[in-house]
């Protein structure tokens, strides 16, 4: 695969998050020809919005973006053991657009959080709310910054040796998966 475009979805709305410095990380270190980070302030889902106006405009975008991309890679925080309601929330609007972007798409997972388990239950629930899609998740390597307020450096870039090969490796399963 000469070219390999990926999506990035950050759990965090926050423009400083570690999430999305994360997602840059991967994208910087999976050598990817194309990278773009999905936009996922949408409006909460609502069974009565969805009747009366649709699909919105923006959930319609998203879908499409990952149609779209070669794979997809989704960076959370956890909150309350959990992944963000902002991703729970995307991931429930996608599930009401025409078909399923997901279906056979490889996705990596990864995850950032102050904490010292550097988001590993939220991860684990993730993974179950991906599996009504019947995406190909990445059993690993798995990517858990934990402290992550002290893993980057000044130019976003991760300090520990330790994290960039999980990233790296992660990235290099993902980009083989797109190829099959």
């Amino acid at each position: 695969m000469a070219s390999f475009s990926l999506l990035g979805l950050s759990g965090s709305l926050r423009a400083a998050s570690c999430n999305r410095q994360l997602l840059s990380e991967a994208a910087r270190l999976g050598e990817v020809s194309s990278f773009s980070e999905a936009n996922l302030r949408l409006p909460l889902y609502d069974g009565d919005l969805e009747q009366r106006d649709g699909i919105p405009s923006e959930v319609q975008a998203l879908a499409d973006a990952i149609a779209a991309a070669d794979a997809v890679v989704i960076s959370t925080p956890e909150y309350n053991k959990g992944p963000s309601g902002v991703l729970k929330n995307a991931l429930d609007w996608v599930s009401r657009v025409d078909g399923n972007p997901w279906a056979g798409k490889p996705v990596a997972l990864m995850s950032a959080t102050a904490g010292r388990a550097g988001g590993e239950r939220a991860q684990t629930m993730l993974r179950a709310c991906m599996n009504p899609f019947q995406a190909h998740v990445l059993p690993g390597p798995e990517v858990l910054v934990g402290a992550c307020h002290e893993a980057f450096d000044e130019n976003g870039q991760l300090k520990s040796d330790l994290y960039v090969k999980a990233v790296s490796g992660l990235m290099k399963e993902l980009r083989e998966a797109a190829k099959a």
